[in-house]
């Protein structure tokens, strides 16, 4: 471009931010250079102004940048300010190109991606303009830094010898740099895809205002850089971008692109008297029977409303769902099955997850400039604002899930490792699976006894289903149809579509396929609950605070004996209140009315009957989940600890175990019971044997 042609483009620039920016430039010249040091331009804006100028920004954006920041330098500013080092940062491009389409003609192009943060490195300086200083005769040389690698003079410009130089740092020229490694969303992934990711260089003020786990937009400059090392060149060049802006986006569910068309069929299916049958028709067809189970998972899909209190405090609205049950229920199948219908998930499996792969681990790798400390995110911190499931929780080793809790319940991810300390978002529902402590459920143990979870995991699920697998000769007639019907859709199905002389029409197995296909497209439905999770926000109606205060206060009159356990803790409550707002998010409705609150009253009342219960006395007693131990098996071992103690006060080698089996008579416990808890007590090291056969407590 001639000299006449850049003087005319930085003149545009400048009338440009007259007609446009004039009271933004104002503003940046107030707070420049300590709190602000950009001028964010929105495209459309220069598009407006001159629609050839913004086309150029897009084919030409290194050139036009400079004439932008130029203008800016010569804008009629008072006397005392300057903008010197400012910079010019377009953002809102016309079109977002997805992390996996971009090709090789878009670089060195403006481009504007959408993603994930995966991982990010600390904040560094980075040299722009270093001054070298000649040991022989103190000249200062001053010599640009490229992007690439680090440049020394040749030659002294003073004595024109070739060094020693040393760098002076007070005279070299600095910038805040920060490398982001920025990853293609969950939702915008078809399963089975693999996630593609691209590295993001930023500087100044961009750097530090991101973390691992935002979802963020960026916008910047395509690079190429050569693959392999000096001597070993590689003719394949690496993609990276210099990052112009970076807006973080928490809208819920960006990626997914909801047309006119798809809202009307939404509003439409949201008032149909027989939505909830409908929707359980669609949750993994496949599977026989589990309605309450699918109905449940659906109010997870949905969610309750997250409350920001006026203090500043906040109660979470996701709902967490454990289902315990026998091997070959379909509990994997669920599981998997969530992530063709939640528009945003992660799946994994307990025997393949450690903590740090849960929640965020530090890691140590080429990403950045030499080996750094950068923290990389979990499966819980990628699940933000969306389900996590987790296979086989019982497989997984205790230490890695005590790091759950704090994502479940304050539902985020603080991490303090190699020198890092940070603190993640994890909104998510966790939906987990896990089997019984022998592999199967023994109908004469009380199932609580029989989760081989910690109480303080247990208790921070809203909802815990067992899925036992008990003989029945109907229903096994009505599954195995279930299941031969399944299998032989798909038979047809693969047929016709791998054999070219296949004898099977399309009718044919549209007849077929019609009993396992889902009510709702799995498509529509995700629309569905990313449509009603960001433009549904319910409130409850008196009949229904009402109704949940009613079923929570009447079950609580239950521990209000002398010796009566505590049926239920305000826990419940607060996940009845969930359970009703996502109830209500389902008919897209804004209140929470009379039948939402008995829908799910009915569903926590069946939970708490199969896992809630003391199977002794056939009360609700929430020490069951909560604490692992009943009440009365509580006032059982205390009563058993009292015996031997006394026992033991009349002899000198203390309570022989013969007279402890004889005397629990007296406290009510068979001998064979007795026996079982002496052995719990001393696996606990609360009594120990001083010699074979006798006891003392400890």
């Amino acid at each position: 471009m001639a000299t006449a042609e850049n003087q005319e483009l930085v003149e545009r620039f400048e009338e440009f931010y007259r007609s446009y920016y004039r009271d933004e430039i104002g503003e940046l010249a107030q707070g420049y250079p300590g709190e602000r040091r950009s001028l964010h331009v929105d495209w459309e804006d220069l598009y407006r102004f001159d629609q050839h100028l913004a086309d150029d920004f897009l084919s030409q954006p290194e050139q036009l940048q400079e004439y932008a920041e130029e203008a800016l330098r010569l804008y009629d500013l008072p006397v005392d300010v300057s903008l010197g080092q400012a910079h010019v940062r377009v953002y809102n491009l016309p079109e977002t190109t997805g992390i996996r389409d971009i090709r090789s003609q878009h670089v060195n192009t403006l481009v504007s991606v959408k993603g994930i943060v995966r991982k990010a490195t600390s904040v560094r300086p980075k040299i722009r303009e270093a001054a070298f200083e000649c040991q022989r005769c103190g000249t200062l040389t001053r010599v640009p830094q490229p992007d690439s690698d680090f440049q020394e003079p040749h030659e002294c410009q003073g004595c024109e010898r070739q060094g020693p130089f040393r760098i002076n740092f007070d005279q070299s020229e600095f910038v805040d740099s920060q490398q982001l490694r920025v990853q293609e969303s969950p939702e915008g992934l078809r399963g089975g895809d693999t996630p593609e990711s691209i590295d993001v260089h930023v500087e100044d003020d961009l750097t530090g205002e991101v973390s691992p786990g935002d979802h963020v937009k960026v916008t910047g400059v395509l690079h190429l850089e050569q693959q392999g090392s000096n001597n070993d060149k590689s003719p394949v060049f690496d993609v990276y971008m210099d990052g112009m802006s970076i807006e973080i986006e928490d809208e819920e569910f960006e990626e997914m692109d909801i047309t006119e068309a798809d809202k009307r069929r939404i509003v439409e299916l949201s008032s149909d008297e027989h939505i909830y049958e409908r929707m359980v028709d669609s949750m993994a067809p496949s599977i026989y029977g589990y309605r309450e189970e699918k109905l449940a998972i659906i109010l997870q899909l949905f969610s309750g409303v997250t409350k920001h209190l006026p203090d500043g405090s906040r109660t979470r609205g996701d709902l967490h769902i454990l289902l315990i049950g026998d091997p070959g229920t379909g509990k994997s199948q669920l599981l998997q099955y969530i992530r063709n219908i939640a528009p945003r998930s992660v799946y994994t499996s307990g025997k393949g997850s450690s903590a740090a792969g849960l929640t965020a681990a530090a890691v140590r790798d080429d990403f950045g400039d030499g080996q750094q400390w950068s923290l990389e995110a979990g499966a819980l911190v990628l699940a933000d604002k969306g389900i996590a499931a987790v296979d086989e929780l019982d497989k997984m080793n205790p230490d890695d899930r005590s790091a759950m809790h704090e994502g479940l319940e304050q539902q985020s991810i603080s991490v303090s490792k190699a020198g890092i300390n940070a603190t993640l978002k994890s909104r998510c529902s966790l939906l987990g699976a896990a089997n019984p402590k022998y592999g199967r459920f023994d109908q004469y143990e009380p199932i609580a006894e029989q989760i081989d979870l910690e109480p303080a995991l247990i208790s921070r699920f809203d909802l815990i289903f067992t899925v036992t697998d008990q003989p029945d000769e109907e229903e096994d007639k009505r599954l195995a149809e279930h299941i031969i019907q399944t299998n032989y859709a798909g038979e047809l199905n693969t047929q016709r579509t791998e054999l070219a002389a296949a004898n099977v029409s399309e009718e044919q197995v549209e007849n077929v396929t019609d009993t396992v296909a889902p009510d709702i497209d799995a498509d529509l439905l995700r629309k569905y609950v990313a449509y009603a999770k960001r433009s549904c926000f319910p409130t409850m109606t008196e009949e229904a605070k009402e109704a949940i205060r009613d079923f929570y206060v009447n079950l609580r009159a239950k521990g209000e004996g002398e010796d009566a356990p505590v049926p239920v803790t305000a826990r419940k409550l607060e996940a009845l209140v969930r359970l009703a707002e996502a109830s209500a998010r389902i008919r897209l409705s804004d209140t929470v009315e009379r039948e939402d609150a008995d829908r799910v009253i009915d569903i926590v009342r069946s939970c708490l009957q199969d896992i809630g219960v003391d199977p002794e006395t056939g009360q609700f007693d929430a020490d069951v989940v909560e604490t692992g131990t009943s009440k009365s098996q509580r006032d059982r071992i205390k009563n058993l600890k009292q015996l031997i103690s006394d026992i033991e006060e009349d002899h000198d080698d203390g309570a022989p175990v013969d007279e402890v089996l004889e005397r629990a008579d007296e406290i009510g416990m068979e001998p064979s019971k007795a026996e079982h808890e002496i052995d719990k007590l001393k696996q606990k090291g609360e009594v120990y044997e001083p010699r074979t056969d006798y006891l003392r407590t400890t």
